[in-house]
């Protein structure tokens, strides 16, 4: 039994619609706005083209020549500490014959192609590339990767394809009040992972904004910690980020401040906060700890998953046996993720259903909402 296809147009003005109406009456999106393929195309356009993206955490390379590799909308790129610590972003195509240039993380003093050895600095250029001297007006002073606009904002790396994006300062500034007590710039990271799930990107963002589902679906793991009265919204809605705070219950192994934390006050200490960037980053910011996931659409049932884990400073100093406790964290949100991959797996299987419908949004999942306005105005754009 296959799904009759709903029109594009017909598509963003049911999105707009719930974006436009209040909260109390919002529903979920329709199902084809997470397998229609003309969605996704406009998404990549208006989205993933322009908007600020996060490859990571700054912490993630610290030292001149380390490096990590991503993708925006499609285009291969890598993020490198320079020599003088800074922090840039290329394009990672050797401009000899397109091969990809590095892979994973790493570090490297100087960046070489694979396939013929054409060798690049870490500012870019081209300072060596063999048995060339025979090629008319061939003049490496000339070649150098395409630099990517990259900005450093908490810690975080953000980067756009977008010349005229907004700074991600201005952009952010209001959430700078909310996270800035924390000083999550100093986290100290201790997993980095990437993974492919079976699924539409935006099912699994506005999976993790919502609480709603976090006694049932993790009740074996976080789900116990997470009283549902004490989660709360901004007053305001903004155009780049969401997020909702919460308290931790006082029996949870992870998410309160450390004895040695002296920085967080009264119920700060046992408060986190959730953070959606959009479009695609979102992370867990707690007293203790934070973890983060930021995504890449691979067309509309996949996406790559990129998931990292960090400590306080105080809390990774503290530990005798930092690896045992590692391992276990890592094992613990593990297992948080098999439990959401599940959930959004299925959610992208019903959503292809003949009987898929839209069901209403709870209070718990107002910043679903925020996400439909986001898109609404995004999609329905016109460049």
């Amino acid at each position: 039994m296959t799904v009759e296809r709903v029109s594009e147009t017909v598509l963003l003005d049911e999105l707009a619609a719930i974006a436009d109406g209040p909260l109390d009456n919002a529903t979920c999106s329709p199902a084809a706005l997470y397998w229609d393929e003309a969605i996704a195309e406009r998404e990549e356009e208006l989205v993933f083209r322009k908007d600020w993206v996060c490859p990571g955490l700054a912490a993630e390379i610290p030292e001149p020549g380390n490096y990590l590799t991503f993708s925006v909308a499609g285009e291969p790129i890598f993020c490198v500490r320079d020599k003088a610590g800074t922090i840039r972003t290329y394009a990672n195509v050797c401009r000899h014959r397109m091969m990809k240039l590095l892979s994973g993380n790493g570090t490297t003093r100087r960046v070489v192609c694979p396939y013929h050895a054409w060798t690049y600095d870490l500012d870019g250029r081209l300072i060596g590339a063999g048995h060339m001297e025979k090629s008319t007006e061939f003049d490496k002073k000339k070649i150098c990767l395409p630099e990517i606009r990259t900005e450093i904002w908490n810690g975080w790396i953000y980067v756009t394809l977008n010349p005229d994006a907004v700074p991600v300062a201005e952009a952010l500034g209001p959430l700078e009040e909310v996270v800035s007590r924390y000083g999550m710039e100093h986290y100290v990271p201790v997993v980095q992972q990437d993974h492919v799930w079976k699924t539409n990107w935006k099912l699994l963002t506005e999976n993790f904004m919502e609480g709603y589902h976090l006694p049932i679906a993790h009740k074996a793991t976080v789900g116990a910690w997470f009283p549902v009265e004490e989660t709360h919204f901004p007053s305001d809605v903004f155009d780049a980020f969401t997020y909702q705070t919460f308290q931790k219950a006082g029996d949870a192994t992870y998410g309160q401040a450390h004895p040695d934390n002296k920085i967080l006050k009264d119920e700060w200490r046992t408060t986190s906060i959730l953070p959606t960037v959009f479009p695609a980053h979102m992370y867990v910011l707690a007293p203790d700890h934070l973890w983060y996931l930021t995504l890449r659409p691979k067309g509309v049932g996949e996406v790559e998953v990129r998931f990292g884990v960090a400590l306080a400073p105080e809390v990774d100093k503290s530990l005798d046996d930092k690896e045992t406790w590692v391992a276990d964290l890592v094992r613990f949100f593990d297992h948080v993720n098999t439990e959401d991959r599940e959930v959004v797996e299925g959610i992208y299987a019903g959503s292809k259903s003949r009987f898929a419908e839209s069901g209403q949004l709870s209070w718990l999942e107002r910043e679903i909402h925020d996400f439909q306005q986001y898109l609404s105005r995004r999609l329905n754009s016109k460049g």
